[in-house]
């Protein structure tokens, strides 16, 4: 018995500042994580009942907020001027702010529209040159117009052509306009296409072919010669569609795809991808262009009195917020429930380590007084001492 105390305090001090440490901060995480999750399930909840509610729960939660619904395409005006019988091509003017240019499909003469915002025609360019079938129109960030002549309904032409010339400064009709031309071929047999594209930073030209299956872009080489015939080098197969028009964003990192029913938001790169669509109205849709902000675009179709509408550039939707029904994630209430077990074992444990501690040192206190009174009278006798009274309980 003498042995059993020594031991009962060591217990009884083990379980008292080993374990009890522990049960505080298991608590205090079982707390917190519980918290944490009637938090989010409430911020969830409003959010079902206040779009404000959802915008700060998701803001707060680092998970982006759906894109709201894009506008509806807004009619802006009519092309109405008999001279433009096919409108095939559309570029925003450098030089004006209510300036776009347009050309006609195959049969015209060489010739460029400058028409305003309300569809009238306020200047026509004229330049002397034979061309076979013009189908697309640019206009680069230094002011250059470029008429690409590239179609080829039967993909039997030798090489496709582009025309360069500066923006008039002044508005009015030219008679004779100062041009360039750049002859290409391509590097696997004649394409018929519709789509010039112009890198904002390089200028760098893009040719993209028309086919119902296996169109691809073909890149010019940069600064090209005048002087004889410019191979074109296919660089990455076309996203897949029928298309008729494009145009770069300002920003250079994405390009606008046109197609008979929809434009294509497409990211640029080795391999051009589409990241979103947009609809557009009923038609054959034929051109595109940038509208008087980087978030809009104009379309136009292939047909006398053809209308031009304004729709948005079509952008990657963001995630939505996840549901409140959702399955609870590590460190919701699922965790709150664990952490709490837990704590309520080691409330049990202490209590069954200090009810044995306590027994134990009942049991032994006794004989350890005995044993101490006998020390003491064996002392006495030795010394010759008067034995100490004995101590009564009162």
């Amino acid at each position: 018995m003498t042995l059993l105390r020594p031991l009962a305090l060591a217990a009884a001090t083990f379980f008292t500042l080993g374990v009890l440490p522990l049960a505080p901060s298991a608590a205090a995480t079982s707390a917190t994580t519980a918290s944490g999750a009637v938090s989010s399930a409430g911020a969830t909840a409003a959010g079902a009942t206040s779009a404000a509610a959802a915008s700060l729960a998701a803001g707060s939660a680092g998970v982006p907020i759906a894109d709201p619904t894009p506008a509806a395409p807004k009619k802006l005006f009519t092309i109405g001027d008999s001279r433009i019988e096919e409108s095939s091509g559309l570029a925003k003017s450098h030089n004006f702010d209510d300036i776009y240019w347009t050309i006609n499909d195959s049969g015209d003469r060489a010739r460029v529209f400058g028409i305003d915002t309300s569809g009238k025609v306020e200047m026509v360019l004229n330049f002397n040159a034979e061309v076979s079938d013009i189908e697309a129109i640019a206009v680069d960030k230094d002011g250059f117009i470029y008429v690409a002549d590239i179609g080829d309904n039967k993909a039997n032409r030798d090489m496709v052509s582009i025309y360069t010339m500066p923006e008039p400064k002044q508005r009015g009709d030219v008679e004779k306009m100062t041009y360039h031309r750049y002859d290409f071929t391509y590097p696997d047999g004649a394409h018929d296409a519709e789509t010039l594209l112009v890198e904002p930073g390089t200028n760098q030209l893009y040719i993209v072919t028309k086919a119902t299956k296996g169109a691809a872009i073909y890149a010019a080489p940069p600064g090209p010669s005048r002087e004889g015939t410019n191979e074109l080098t296919k660089f990455a197969p076309a996203p897949p569609g029928v298309f008729t028009d494009g145009v770069f964003l300002p920003d250079g990192q994405q390009a606008v795809l046109r197609t008979y029913t929809d434009v294509q938001t497409v990211a640029w790169g080795e391999t051009p991808t589409v990241v979103a669509k947009g609809a557009t109205p009923l038609g054959q849709g034929e051109s595109v262009a940038l509208g008087k902000t980087d978030s809009t675009l104009l379309v136009g179709y292939d047909a006398k009195d053809s209308p031009v509408y304004q729709v948005p550039v079509p952008v990657k939707k963001a995630a939505s917020p996840p549901s409140a029904s959702a399955t609870p994630k590590p460190g919701t209430t699922s965790e709150a429930g664990t952490e709490s077990k837990k704590s309520h074992s080691l409330r049990w444990i202490l209590i069954g380590a200090a009810a044995f501690a306590l027994l134990i040192t009942i049991l032994t206190f006794p004989p350890g007084r005995r044993e101490r009174r006998d020390r003491q009278a064996e002392n006495a006798r030795l010394t010759g001492q008067s034995p100490p009274p004995p101590h009564r309980r009162t």
